[in-house]
This record gives C-alpha cells, sequence and structure tokens, in this order.
C-alpha cells in the first residue's frame, strides 16, 4: 500500500499533545477522600466498566488515526514485469607504453584512458568485461567477467613499466581476440585504446584484424593524443624533465582496423574527447532489453474513512451510554 499525499501523514502528531492532554486532565478529575486505610479496596474486584473507562479516549484517537489515512488518500497497486536481458561481451586493449605518461590529456593520457574507461564499465552493468594491457608486450590483465567490481580495482594497478616499453599493437589486439572468441554472447567488440604506431611483437595489427574479422569481432580503435608538438616526460637523476616530440601515430592503420572488423575508428585530443567517444560507443552497443509491464492502482481512502466513521460512532455511543461518566 502506497500513500498519493504522505506529507498529510504528519497530522498524526497532533495525537500527541491529545495524550498528555488526556492523561493530565484523568489525573485532575480523580476523586479523592481521607479514610485510614485502602486495606479493604486492594482485593475488590475491577467491573468491567473500570477495565474499559479508557476505551472511548482510544476509539476516538483510532477514528482520527484512519481519517489522516483517508485524507493521505491510500492507494494499493499490483503490477508485474518481464524483463530479458542479453548482455555483449567487450575486450578492453590498452596501450601502456612510455607515450602514454604525455601530458596533454589530463593529468596523463593513461590516467585519462583509465578514468574513463572505468566509467564505461560501470555504465554496463549486464556485460563481460575484460582487459587486456599491452606495450612492448602484452597480456591480459583480467579476463572477460560479470564482477566489475574486480576489474575496476585491477584498473587502479596499471601504470607504466610493468612490462618493457613499446608499442605492440598487433600483439594487444591478437591477445584480446583469442580472449574474447569463445565468449557465448551474439555480440563481440573490443575497445582498443593506443597513441602510437606498431614497433613491437611479430603479429601485425592487420594480421590481427584479420583474426578478429575471422572470428566476427567489432574492434572500435582509438587513437589518444593531441595534434603537433608535445612534451614528453623522462626520469633523470635530476628528476623529471620534459623533452618535446612531436604526437603522432599510424591512424591509417587503426582506421583499416576499425573498417575490416565493422567497427568506427576514433580520435581523442583531450579528455572530454575521450569521454564523447566511450559514450558514443556505449550507444552504438546498446544492451538488448524486452520489458512487459502491467500496472494497475486501487483506491482505499473510502475503507479508512468508514473505519474512522465506525470507530467515532462507537466511541459516542459508549461515552454517552454504558460508559458514561458524571462530572
Amino acid at each position: 500500500m502506497s500513500f498519493k499525499n504522505p506529507e498529510y501523514l504528519y497530522f498524526l502528531l497532533l495525537l500527541l499533545p491529545m495524550i498528555f492532554w488526556y492523561v493530565w486532565e484523568l489525573r485532575k478529575s480523580d476523586a479523592s477522600m481521607q479514610i485510614s486505610s485502602t486495606k479493604i479496596f486492594k482485593d475488590s474486584p475491577k467491573t468491567a466498566r473500570m477495565k474499559l473507562r479508557h476505551l472511548p479516549f482510544i476509539l476516538r484517537l483510532l477514528a482520527i488515526v484512519f481519517l489522516v489515512f483517508a485524507i493521505a488518500h491510500p492507494q494499493s497497486s499490483s503490477n508485474w514485469r518481464t524483463e530479458s536481458k542479453e548482455g555483449i561481451d567487450i575486450m578492453m586493449a590498452l596501450d601502456i607504453s612510455g607515450t602514454m605518461q604525455i601530458e596533454d590529456l589530463r593529468p596523463t593520457r593513461l590516467d585519462a584512458a583509465k578514468t574513463v574507461a572505468v566509467e564505461f564499465i560501470q555504465s554496463r552493468p549486464n556485460d563481460n568485461i575484460g582487459l587486456v594491457v599491452f606495450a612492448g608486450e602484452s597480456f591480459t590483465q583480467c579476463p572477460l567477467t560479470t564482477d566489475h567490481a574486480v576489474l575496476i580495482n585491477l584498473f587502479s594497478g596499471l601504470n607504466y613499466g610493468i612490462i618493457s616499453d613499446g608499442t605492440a599493437i598487433g600483439l594487444g589486439l591478437a591477445n584480446a581476440v583469442n580472449r574474447i572468441k569463445d565468449g557465448k554472447a551474439k555480440s563481440k567488440v573490443i575497445i582498443l585504446l593506443t597513441d602510437g604506431s606498431n614497433n613491437q611483437g611479430d603479429i601485425a595489427p592487420i594480421t590481427a584484424a584479420e583474426i578478429a574479422k575471422t572470428y566476427g569481432v567489432r574492434v572500435y580503435a582509438i587513437g589518444v593524443g593531441s595534434h603537433g608538438t608535445v612534451k614528453m616526460p623522462i626520469q633523470t637523476p635530476f628528476g623529471v624533465r620534459y623533452q618535446e616530440i612531436k604526437s603522432e601515430f599510424d591512424e591509417k592503420t587503426l582506421q583499416d582496423i576499425a573498417d575490416m572488423t565493422g567497427g568506427q575508428y576514433f580520435r581523442a585530443t583531450n579528455t572530454a574527447k575521450l569521454r564523447s567517444i566511450y559514450q558514443e560507443i556505449d550507444q552504438l552497443e546498446k544492451t538488448k532489453i524486452s520489458v512487459q509491464e502491467y500496472s494497475n492502482k486501487r483506491e482505499l481512502y473510502f475503507v479508512f474513512a468508514l473505519l474512522a466513521l465506525v470507530f467515532f460512532l462507537i466511541e459516542v455511543f459508549l461515552r454517552n451510554s454504558w460508559l458514561r461518566t458524571l462530572p
């Protein structure tokens, strides 16, 4: 049961001063007389009228309670809902090479990629999502899982230097395909994020894309980095120094990978653009949901109003008949 106007239930607080007033008046109205001892009254039986002398006041309180309930407009609802969901398999292939430390995306390219990826994962509760990382080599950080809390926690441990430096795009993509190809979902997607050109690994990016196409895996490729000259942080014995380098990578290869597998290629030059790219991918890969819903509400205020009237009439009858008290 629910109330259409629940704010009227605050009127029930008025019962507190009523109860206080009743107890106060009861104490004042008690008759008294002086006798030497009350022992003779100790074992005297109490009549039904004595036991029920507070009943009219209780009935009045109940009448007020049900009247307030009626004013608050109670309703009962009966509804049913059937829902079927079909998640998809998503493997994220993330570049963690040295150039991902560049700060044209704030605070760094890698940190921005991690933050936006976590937001994307949190928006896809029904999907199996996994993570592959690559630099000079590649390894699986997390296989496909619906336990997104574990996956998000693993993102926090990703930093530059945990594997040898370089950019093995083909190896990272092939590793992701290997992890997703046997998934049971009808739709399989890889989100490949990098800021460089392939310069490591035994597998060419196009070869890995052909493998993905064979298994019906779509690849959304994201190239990260602003155009022109950027400052690359380099650790030296005297602390971090910045070296100017030209921000460029093999966009054509990433475009070919996306076209070959039926995906899309995106370029993220700042964190806001990267976030909008993930939002666009989220819209392109919406989970299928079939919902049937029925709802029926029934008004109950008449029942409570009737109960309030019944309790009020009983109270008036008893107060003026059997439980009548003389001043």
